[in-house]
């Protein structure tokens, strides 16, 4: 199994940015580069080479499912893992989120303590799949 260590995270709430940041880079010590908005994180995909995608489902411009969507059809990026966070988990429609690379849904809030874990435990599970 390939150890995650590099993270694209995608948000429009600037308050939820620091507290990833600091909960996957400074408390789970992965490698996070940050995109307020879906179009931004596309800009900057071939760049970063995420092994990993964390990304918000409600944003304004592309969603958070239109940005992965976007994302794997850009080639060398059609398989790339995906977890989503949302604070509204009730009103998701879990079809809409599912999929073979989509590795699960991190309800917000989220312990800024826990979160680095709970995302390992998500890539851990898709290994033992595999």
């Amino acid at each position: 199994m390939t150890e995650l260590t590099k993270i694209l995270h995608v948000e429009d709430d600037p308050d939820i940015l620091e507290i990833a940041e600091m909960a996957l880079g400074l408390i789970g010590g992965f490698d996070v580069t940050q995109a307020d908005r879906g179009e931004k994180a596309l800009d900057m995909l071939q760049s970063v080479n995420p092994q990993l995608i964390l990304s918000d489902v409600q944003m304004p411009g592309l969603t958070g499912p239109e940005t992965i969507e976007a994302i794997r059809a850009t080639p060398g990026f059609e398989t790339v893992p995906a977890i989503y966070m949302t604070a509204k988990l009730m009103e998701v429609d879990n079809g809409t989120l599912s999929g073979p690379h989509n590795l699960g849904v991190i309800s917000k809030p989220f312990d800024p303590t826990t979160l680095a874990d709970q995302i390992r435990a998500l890539w851990a599970a898709r290994a033992e799949a595999a």
